[in-house]
């Protein structure tokens, strides 16, 4: 797991390297697939990647390196514990 992980941010550094450096976005899917940032968050990006209790997804892009984050409050609902915080749509 841990060399799938190194390989992961390898391979999107990897990627951005390639391009000419005005074209680095510093963001994007590794293969098409498995997404990548490198930029700062904000505050913002942070909580509707970790705590977006009006999304169905379980599954967010991760707001900083490689794979993606878990959407807390979504998770819980479908767990069936019963919040105010965890109140979607």
């Amino acid at each position: 797991m841990r060399m799938a992980v190194i390989g992961a941010f390898a391979g999107a550094i990897y990627t951005e390297l390639r391009k000419p450096p005005e074209q680095r976005t510093w963001h994007g899917k590794l293969l098409g697939v498995v997404p990548y940032d490198f930029r700062m968050p904000s505050l913002e990006k942070l909580r509707q990647a970790y705590w977006n209790p009006h999304s169905p997804k379980i599954f967010t892009d991760r707001p900083l390196g490689v794979g993606w984050a878990v959407n807390i409050p979504t998770v819980l609902r479908r767990l069936g514990v019963r919040s105010e915080m965890t109140k979607g749509r």
